[in-house]
């Protein structure tokens, strides 16, 4: 029985260590891409996802379909900031607390698009649609063709996304604080779309 005993206490405790080790500690800045390879990520759809001068590119492919590229881990209350260049049209998103089927998406998006299109708006997608966009004055917050930072900040049911320090919107919804759910990049379908990607990192809170 001891050794019975003694057994399920390491056990326990092996099990509690390498709990710690994935989670990333609260309030410590994780990088998510580092900017060599695709790792802790996993590619949905058949569109292009690669690393090229330390760069994260998505762009269509020959089947211009809807692609995304999705953390391996979840996360629920977070700040996540990262950098976007658009070429192209540019039609991207960044999901959170979402579940992928396929390239079927479950969550939540906080857009990124040409301008005019609602940058940093947040798009329930398989659900409600549109819940809320920015004011048409903040978009000129977005600058096309260059690099743009985008910070996205939620806890419990608040939502709050900046580009270029201008904050878009914030909002409030029971459904996004009721679950948690993996990060994933967009690459929207109907072809001819190219977006940068870099410095991604995220801390949760």
């Amino acid at each position: 029985m001891k050794k019975i005993n003694a057994y399920l206490l390491i056990l326990s405790l092996l099990v509690s260590f390498i709990t710690q080790a994935q989670t990333p500690k609260k309030g410590k800045w994780i990088n998510l891409f580092n900017q060599k390879d695709l790792s802790g990520w996993k590619i949905y759809g058949t569109e292009k996802w690669y690393v090229e001068n330390g760069e994260l590119i998505c762009e269509s492919g020959p089947d211009k379909e809807y692609g995304y590229l999705g953390t391996e881990q979840s996360f629920q209350d977070f700040e996540l900031s990262l950098q976007f260049k658009q070429e192209a049209d540019g039609n991207s998103g960044v999901f959170f607390h979402s579940s992928i089927e396929g390239t079927k998406i479950t969550g939540w998006q906080a857009e990124v698009a040409p301008p005019g299109r609602w940058t940093g708006g947040i798009y329930e997608s398989y659900g409600r649609g549109w819940l809320i966009k920015p004011t048409d004055d903040k978009d000129k917050a977005l600058k096309m063709g260059e690099w743009n930072t985008m910070k996205i900040k939620v806890v419990g049911n608040q939502v709050t996304t900046w580009v270029n320090g201008q904050e878009m919107i914030t909002l409030n919804d029971d459904k996004i604080g009721g679950r948690a759910g993996i990060i994933a990049l967009q690459i929207h379908s109907g072809g001819g779309i190219k977006v940068k990607w870099r410095n991604i990192k995220v801390k949760n809170l």
